[in-house]
C-alpha cells in the first residue's frame, strides 16, 4: 500500500514519519526536484558544505550518488534520506545516519541540509526528531553525533533544541567550503529525552 501516496517502490523500512514531513532513501524520480532546489541554494548552502563536484546536479552524476548510496545501506554504514513535506511531496532537504559504528559503540553520525525556501520553518527541527526517533529505535543505537562550524549559529540552536550536548570542540575538523574549518561536537543518548518542540533549554551554566 502506497503511504502518503509514494509508489509502493518505496521500502517502508527506510520510511520515517514526522509532524506534517516524512523522510526516505532517494530514488530516480527526484532527480529534478533535487537538482533544482540544490540549484537554488547554492549560496545558501555553500559556506556550510564541501565544495560541490563540477558534474553535481547532473543526471548520471545523481544516478551514481544512488548506487552508492545503496550500497552503503546494504552495509548499514550510511542511511541518507530525502525529506519532503507531507502536504504536497514537496523535497525540502536531506538528512543522513552516517558513519554507523556497531559493536561496543552502536553509535552513527547525523548530518542534514535544508533548501533556502524552506529554512527557518521548523522543518528540519521535526525531521532530525523523527530521525532520532529511527535511530534509536530500529536501528538500535545509543549515541548519534553532530558537529557544525561554530559560525552556523542555525544549527547549533537546532541541535540544541532537538536534545543534544555540546561535548566539544575539534580543530579543522572538516574540509568545508575548500577550507578546513573548526567545528563544535554534538551528541545525544538514546537515555537523553529528544526535546519536544518549545521545551525549555537545559542551562550550561
Amino acid at each position: 500500500m502506497a503511504l502518503f501516496g509514494i509508489r509502493a517502490s518505496v521500502d517502508e523500512a527506510y520510511l520515517i514519519r514526522g509532524d506534517g514531513l516524512y523522510l526516505r532513501p532517494g530514488e530516480m524520480r527526484d532527480f529534478q526536484q533535487w537538482a533544482e532546489l540544490r540549484e537554488r541554494s547554492r549560496a545558501f548552502l555553500t559556506p556550510w558544505e564541501p565544495v560541490w563536484p563540477a558534474d553535481d546536479l547532473t543526471r548520471s552524476a545523481f544516478r551514481r550518488r544512488l548506487r552508492r548510496q545503496a550500497d552503503e545501506i546494504e552495509r548499514d554504514e550510511t542511511y541518507p534520506f530525502f525529506l519532503f513535506r507531507e502536504a504536497d511531496h514537496a523535497l525540502m532537504g536531506g538528512l543522513t545516519i552516517g558513519q554507523v559504528r556497531r559493536g561496543v559503540a552502536q553509535a552513527a553520525t547525523l548530518g542534514y541540509w535544508m533548501g533556502h525556501e524552506f529554512a527557518g520553518r521548523g522543518h528540519m527541527s521535526k525531521a532530525v526528531r523523527a530521525a532520532l526517533g529511527y535511530g534509536f529505535g530500529a536501528m538500535r543505537l545509543h549515541r548519534v553525533e553532530a558537529a557544525c562550524v561554530p559560525g552556523n549559529v542555525r544549527s547549533k540552536r537546532l541541535l540544541e533544541r532537538c536534545g543534544f550536548q555540546q561535548e566539544g570542540y575539534a580543530r579543522s575538523y572538516l574540509r568545508i567550503n575548500g577550507a578546513w574549518q573548526d567545528h563544535l561536537l554534538f551528541a545525544i543518548l538514546s537515555s537523553d529525552p529528544i526535546r519536544a518542540p518549545g521545551a525549555p533549554q537545559a542551562s550550561h551554566s
